[in-house]
């Protein structure tokens, strides 16, 4: 099921979605069709995705609004009702030679690929990892403001906070979910440190995994009005023999807004899935 698209705006087809368990009620949710402040328009009226990047007083890209993530529904994973790229079935779909596995890691992926993931949190309602959060297909909000860059997510309504105002990460925090951020600017790359990670989170729906020793390392870059792009380096001597990269594109979403979304929510699936 998609959101009603907005009269005046024609983006990237097919990425303003809602998962199909939403009722058809919701088209008519409020401000689903607001006009986003400050868009910039060609001539015809139409947003204008290739106007020049924001910025914010200080001078640096300003990264707020809300993003999409790209949407790539016909490719080597076929057709789907939910609109998604490959990094959400596989983040490491583009690095040569796959994900530098240590030798348990890749017995794990390859036991659950077998498994049809069916241990996969998200079917379960469980929160899901920062990385795997950038690739799902709902929408997210990001704020910026001095001293916090806030991230709010559709699924579970739930945020994610990075720091600006000097703070350091320390060394032994408690495990989380969603790990503890702080970020800073170099040029006009906001480049984002995280630590504190809870043991074996799923980084994709293939079950790649992410342990309690990762550190990660973002680069959001923001070259024009339209476009995101976001290097994510993993660092996890646990589950991986050496760092490595993924970069993924994201795609700004206006005349719209965030648009509450609960797993749990009339939910009747867990009784029959035989995962753990």
């Amino acid at each position: 099921m998609r959101r009603a698209p907005s009269h005046n705006v024609a983006i990237h087809t097919g990425a303003i979605v809602v998962l199909a368990m939403v009722l058809p009620s919701l088209l008519g949710a409020q401000w689903l069709t607001h006009p986003t402040p400050g868009l910039p328009k060609k001539a015809d009226g139409t947003p204008n995705l290739t106007a020049p990047t924001p910025r914010n007083a200080d001078g640096h890209p300003d990264l707020s609004g809300i993003w999409m993530t790209e949407d790539r529904p016909c490719g080597p994973q076929g057709c789907r009702d939910l609109p998604v790229g490959e990094e959400f079935f596989d983040i490491g779909h583009g690095i040569k030679g796959g994900l530098p596995y240590q030798p348990w890691a890749a017995e794990l992926v390859k036991k659950r690929m077998a498994d049809n993931a069916k241990d996969d949190p998200d079917p379960f309602c469980l929160p899901q990892s920062i990385v795997k959060m950038h690739t799902a297909p709902l929408m997210r909000k990001y704020i910026q403001i001095p001293g916090l860059f806030l991230i709010l997510n559709e699924r579970a309504a739930v945020y994610r906070q990075i720091f600006t105002d000097g703070r350091k990460l320390e060394d032994d925090p408690n495990p989380t979910w969603r790990g503890y951020s702080v970020g800073a600017w170099e040029g006009d790359v906001f480049v984002v440190h995280s630590n504190g990670f809870k043991d074996d989170l799923w980084m994709d729906r293939n079950g790649d995994p992410m342990t309690s020793a990762a550190k990660l390392t973002e680069r959001f870059r923001r070259p024009d009005y339209g476009n995101l792009y976001i290097d994510i380096t993993v660092d996890d001597s646990k589950a991986y023999t050496r760092p490595w990269t993924a970069t993924l594109h994201q795609h700004i979403q206006a005349n719209t807004e965030l648009l509450d979304f609960f797993c749990e929510e009339n939910e009747k699936d867990i009784p029959h899935l035989v995962g753990k």
